[in-house]
């Protein structure tokens, strides 16, 4: 199973890569890791998404607590979220065939962002099922690279991470 954690910590360089290196570093399965300041400049918030089990979510917790840079983890797994993704795909793509893209990317309501001579590049945003329906949608096209940025996540409502959920693990 996948868990999705929003972590807070402060702002200081090299905090992500203490976390990703110390989770890394213990064995765990990061799936998908995102980074940002938050609306307070001093406070980063890391959203990641961490293969296992409740066992092993329950450690990465205990791992992550143990950071002086740690503010506050929140465990937005099962509760009402909002969730996205953001991915960047370029695909091959000559003259007589760009009408047939242009029609897949209007019905995942994406957007072509870049036009070359034997290429486009498609910007979808939304859950990732959509993304992924998409990649597999122009994949007959040929894929020529793909970016993602992973799932990004915020409570539902007037849930708001600093003041409700869960605190320090």
């Amino acid at each position: 199973m996948d868990y999705t954690l929003s972590v807070l910590v402060e702002n200081h360089p090299g905090v992500l890569a203490k976390i990703s290196g110390l989770l890394s570093g213990r064995g765990f399965n990061i799936r998908s890791i995102a980074a940002g300041e938050t609306e307070d400049p001093s406070v980063t918030r890391i959203i990641m998404v961490v293969a296992g089990d409740d066992r092993i979510i329950d450690q990465v917790k205990k791992q992550l607590d143990r950071l002086v840079d740690v503010i506050r983890i929140t465990d937005l797994t099962g509760i009402p979220s909002v969730d996205r993704e953001l991915a960047l795909v370029k695909v091959s793509s000559s003259v007589s065939r760009r009408a047939e893209v242009f029609q897949i990317v209007d019905v995942f309501r994406a957007k072509v962002v870049d036009i070359a001579h034997k290429s486009l590049t498609v910007e979808v945003t939304g859950e990732l099922g959509k993304v992924e329906a998409l990649i597999e949608m122009l994949k007959p096209f040929g894929i020529k690279e793909i970016v993602r940025t992973g799932k990004i996540s915020m409570g539902r409502g007037e849930a708001v991470a600093e003041k409700g959920g869960e605190s320090r693990a």
